[in-house]
């Protein structure tokens, strides 16, 4: 349920009001736009008479919330969610691009990408340290010591990072990550998302295989109904019939989701499709419907990567998609 707040309503008002709702055990979530202020309601709000709130006189009208996900929901929190970490801006029609190896390999490796990828305008660095495979014999990441080396490129470029967690047990490896990944298969991994909710650092969460758009939004749920509510949402394909690419890249997700809900929404044409040719047209593509970013994988040599080589682009063409996409958002704008 929400309340929609009249215009000109003062803080000791809203204050009342959000404490009378508690006294009714439901927890209230403010949101207050710079026209507006809804008030949402969590909780068993069948005990709420929506006559009597909608007749307060500071209140302009009631409705109920018929998705499930409630603190994802734009009707909580009309205006966009914008998320910052360091110079980069998801969200609130900014663009943000998030680029680097699939996995880190060696110290002289992730630093010649980050320092590449810095210089043609990444304001963030990916790289794996934790790597989930389907093969049990494929390579697994360096895992600590990816994270280490992964603060060796921040310190050496200032790039905020962002890895992939896999398991509760890790996260005190991540005290200095500055966004944490989940990946596809963890989507649905609820008692990992509680613990990141409780961690108060920009999560990643990307789209499962086989997930709905309502089903990444609860996930993003089980997050942010741990009081944490920087949630990025990143479309990375789903599996279709279609084998010629790894995936099929659902770029209407991203107006789907941006209807949806108010947290942003990047895309990971990697992923999606499987080689590296693809990745320019589609995150092109990505751009163009809105999305609020996009993370690439960009490796020095791609014919000699420790995993997924194939769908990785060189430095020299992460560049020259870096400048289409400014392009791009340029017409947009």
């Amino acid at each position: 349920m929400i309340a929609i707040l009249k215009h000109g309503v003062t803080q000791e008002q809203t204050n009342h009001l959000v404490a009378w709702l508690k006294r009714m055990n439901l927890d209230v979530h403010i949101s207050q736009g710079e026209e507006v202020t809804v008030l949402g309601l969590i909780g068993d709000t069948s005990r709420v008479d929506m006559e009597l709130l909608s007749s307060l006189e500071i209140v302009d009208s009631v409705k109920r919330v018929s998705e499930p996900f409630k603190q994802a929901n734009r009707k909580f929190h009309p205006e966009d969610t914008v998320i910052r970490v360091g110079d980069a801006v998801f969200g609130g029609g900014s663009f943000a691009m998030i680029a680097g190896p699939c996995s880190v390999e060696s110290e002289e490796q992730i630093i010649e990408v980050a320092t590449a990828v810095k210089e043609a305008g990444a304001q963030v660095l990916r790289g794996g340290a934790f790597k989930p495979r389907t093969s049990p014999y494929a390579f697994q990441g360096l895992k600590d010591e990816g994270i280490r080396l992964l603060l060796e490129a921040k310190k050496a470029t200032g790039l905020p990072i962002v890895t992939e967690i896999m398991t509760i047990t890790a996260l005190d490896l991540f005290d200095e990550v500055d966004i944490i990944q989940v990946g596809a298969r963890n989507m649905q991994n609820f008692d990992l998302l509680k613990e990141l909710g409780k961690t108060h650092k920009p999560i990643l969460l990307k789209r499962g295989l086989a997930n709905t758009l309502q089903e990444l939004l609860m996930s993003a749920e089980y997050i942010m109904s741990e009081g944490n509510e920087q949630v990025i949402l990143c479309e990375r394909g789903i599996r279709t019939f279609e084998t010629y690419t790894r995936n099929t890249l659902d770029l209407s997700a991203v107006p789907v989701l941006h209807e949806l809900t108010h947290l942003p929404v990047v895309v990971d044409p990697s992923h999606a499709t499987g080689k590296a040719r693809l990745v320019p047209s589609m995150a092109a593509a990505a751009a163009a419907a809105g999305a609020d970013g996009i993370m690439v994988e960009v490796h020095n040599n791609p014919s000699r990567a420790l995993c997924d080589g194939a769908q990785s682009i060189t430095p020299a063409q992460f560049a020259k998609l870096s400048a289409q996409l400014t392009a791009i958002r340029g017409v947009l704008q």
